[in-house]
């Protein structure tokens, strides 16, 4: 598929990452580099996601140096079940963690059975805590799904997810579940997986999304975008996620960001 250029105006267009890790390694080591990238390319804001509790204190700094930046607060579901109680959150934790101005959501969480050698009753628990912890800070949820989309849904039903709202992040499921998603009230993300020469399903559902539920992001420093693949991905790269949706649902690229960034800010901020 080709996708479109992001075109040169007088007024360009402004973009917001919705979901990317600047504390990894790959980026953290570059991040003033980054930040400037980021700026050049028009990204306004970008969502740095916690993956474990060790690394928290890294993506909250990030938030808390620079005025663009914002952090989540939670474990990947990718990350073993913990002995130590202090790598293992509950939902009470995670509530007091996310009192603080520049946490803006629980998570990234969720179930990912894909690399999984048998049940995960430790997932599913996790989960649990992250929805309820969610429900009670009143701050959304991020969440990741993979070759799970049936239990998925069924513990954000039974948690009461939809009283927290949130967002599918990196979202590569079918359109049913993506109905069923946006049904709880959850919006739903795409990232550079969108632009790839073997997602045309994932463009048809990426078609179909209402224009108030659909958010843009990289998930940097993984999935970067044509004409990025195979390169480290950045913040800088998700306008290239917006010309794709752009190009596929028949929309001027400024309307995705002006789209994008409303639904990011009416979510995360309350606005």
């Amino acid at each position: 598929m080709r996708v479109a250029a992001v075109s040169a105006r007088a007024r360009p267009p402004m973009f917001i990452d919705s979901h990317c890790h600047l504390d990894f390694p790959e980026l953290a080591a570059d991040i003033d580099g980054v930040l400037r990238r980021m700026a050049a390319a028009h990204v306004d804001e970008a969502l740095c996601v916690s993956v474990t509790m060790a690394d928290f204190p890294r993506v909250l700094a990030l938030a808390e140096r620079d005025e663009r930046l914002w952090a989540s607060v939670g474990v990947h579901p990718d990350n073993p079940a913990q002995s130590d109680p202090a790598d293992e959150p509950d939902a009470e934790r995670l509530v007091a963690l996310a009192d603080h101005p520049r946490i803006l959501a629980i998570g990234e969480t969720g179930l990912d059975y894909f690399r999984q050698a048998g049940d995960a009753p430790w997932q599913r628990e996790r989960f649990r805590q992250h929805i309820r912890a969610s429900r009670r800070s009143g701050k959304p949820l991020i969440i990741h799904t993979r070759a799970a989309a049936a239990d998925t849904l069924a513990i954000m039903r039974e948690e009461g997810a939809d009283q927290a709202g949130g967002v599918m992040h990196c979202f590569t499921e079918s359109w049913e579940t993506a109905r069923a998603a946006m049904d709880l009230g959850f919006h739903i993300s795409f990232s550079g997986i969108v632009t790839f020469r073997n997602a045309a399903d994932l463009r048809e559902v990426a078609a179909r999304v209402p224009d108030d539920l659909m958010l843009i992001e990289t998930d940097s420093p993984y999935l970067a975008p044509v004409p990025h693949r195979g390169k480290t991905n950045e913040p800088s790269y998700v306008p290239h996620v917006a010309a794709c949706l752009a190009e596929v649902r028949g929309q001027p690229v400024e309307r995705i960001g002006e789209l994008t960034s409303a639904n990011f800010r009416r979510l995360f901020r309350g606005q």
